[in-house]
């Protein structure tokens, strides 16, 4: 039986309109046409020694039908690649559908968009094109769109947005990017100083400028002493000027839709904190610091790669950016977090100063580190679960762990506390989180 539409009945389905369906930009065939030579070159570096047996044995002849096949076929496979993608926006999903032979159509629920990201490589920014980068509960990795133009690109995550937070499909496009306001952006010459001031940097270099003279002393041979501490010293430079790299002109504004994050020299990337979806704050300060009152924020949030909120600023700045991320949180003092009991030095001698615990109506606080400290903030209403250990040492000194899990798959634990302080932080947390899931807010866009 087939339906049929009555006037003044909603129209049957095979009588609506059927839904637009977009392409990527007309770009997207260059860069997907280096796929076949992709898979060659990571052939060759996986087994150098086989590919130049094969190489050898081709001669000039063959290896120019060879290009002239691989061109051709490259550029094909572009061009179907980009032919057979396409998109649409219906009235609760975003549908992606890709394939030649083999056909694969996503479907992504609005509602359980967590975050979408607009990221520019350098040859994206010279192309004026961006890639769209999807975060979705439930999913292990990204759903991208690669190549949008620019303008569609930063249209098309404003109208999803908008769909998302429940505006009408015919208004959603009028509505555009939700209005920001800037919280924070990190000077260049003080992210330079900061990298130059991490241990870990220091450590690098050390390790680079100790190791060969040591492989000097054991093999006298100039070639093995290259060999090593040239790649440890390109590693240790990499180390710093990659992060200075990826996190210069770093700018943190506030929007309804969440914090925006903007970053990169090269590669520009236009990232979204989803707002509830923060799991657990770190407040991050090595030693070299200190003097000058730096932090670093990082982040855990649940669904989303996102990890740094603040690479470097003034702990009074970082934590009004906190005060955005977990609103009526207020980070605890240094002198207001209880430290362990002195017999905790049995356990951990001299380190054990550095742990501290606080509990709010807010948060559950944890401090770790004696050099580099770290400050964890964990909502009461993000803990999973929360667990007691003890093992036979700490049970000699009547000492025990409490550990809280978030929905971020990671753990927070409050160590070397009293084994009767710590029953009582678990019965405690426990209540606390229960009644934090009860009253907080929904995970929504704009909400």
């Amino acid at each position: 039986m087939t339906a049929q539409g009555v006037e003044g009945d909603v129209p049957a389905a095979a009588e609506r309109p059927a839904v637009a369906e977009r392409r990527l930009h007309p770009v997207t065939p260059f860069r997907r046409a280096w796929a076949p030579v992709a898979v060659l070159v990571g052939w060759a570096v996986h087994d150098p020694h086989q590919a130049q047996e094969q190489l050898t044995r081709l001669t000039s002849t063959t290896l120019l039908i060879a290009l002239a096949v691989l061109v051709p076929a490259s550029a094909a496979y572009g061009f179907l690649s980009w032919w057979f993608t396409h998109f649409s926006v219906t009235d609760g999903e975003l549908r992606i559908r890709t394939g030649l032979v083999f056909r694969r159509t996503a479907h992504i629920r609005l509602e359980r968009i967590q975050a979408i990201d607009v990221t520019q490589p350098l040859l994206a920014r010279l192309a004026g094109v961006a890639k769209l980068r999807l975060d979705v509960v439930g999913a292990e990795k990204k759903d991208e769109l690669a190549f949008l133009g620019d303008d569609e690109a930063r249209a098309l995550r404003a109208e999803l947005l908008a769909r998302a937070a429940g505006f009408a499909p015919e208004t959603a496009h009028e509505v555009g990017e939700a209005p920001a306001r800037e919280l924070l952006r990190v000077p260049a010459r003080e992210l330079l100083v900061a990298l130059v001031l991490t241990g870990s940097a220091w450590g690098a270099v050390a390790v680079a400028l100790v190791v060969p003279p040591v492989l000097w002393l054991l093999t006298h041979s100039v070639v093995t002493v290259l060999a090593t501490g040239l790649p440890l010293l390109g590693a240790a430079g990499a180390r710093s000027a990659g992060r200075f790299v990826g996190e210069y002109d770093w700018t943190v504004a506030e929007s309804p839709d969440g914090l925006r994050i903007d970053r990169g020299l090269l590669d520009r990337t236009h990232e979204t904190v989803p707002p509830g979806r923060v799991q657990t704050v770190r407040i991050v300060q090595p030693l070299l610091w200190r003097r000058r009152g730096w932090v670093r924020v990082e982040l855990d949030v649940a669904g989303s790669a996102n990890s740094v909120l603040v690479p470097v600023a003034p702990r009074a700045v970082a934590e009004a950016v906190v005060a955005r991320v977990l609103p009526g949180v207020t980070v605890p003092a240094a002198d207001s977090l209880a430290r362990p009991p002195r017999r905790a030095g049995r356990c951990v001698p001299l380190w054990w100063r550095g742990y501290g615990i606080a509990v709010t109506d807010a948060v559950f606080a944890t401090r770790h580190g004696l050099l580099h400290r770290s400050l964890a903030l964990v909502p009461h209403a993000k803990v999973q679960s929360v667990r007691l250990t003890q093992g036979p040492w700490q049970r000699l000194w009547r000492l025990a762990a409490v550990r809280v899990d978030t929905g971020a798959g990671k753990t927070v634990t409050a160590r070397l506390r009293d084994a009767q302080e710590a029953a009582e932080l678990l019965r405690g947390q426990a209540e606390r989180s229960r009644t934090g899931r009860r009253d907080a807010r929904p995970d929504r866009w704009m909400a």
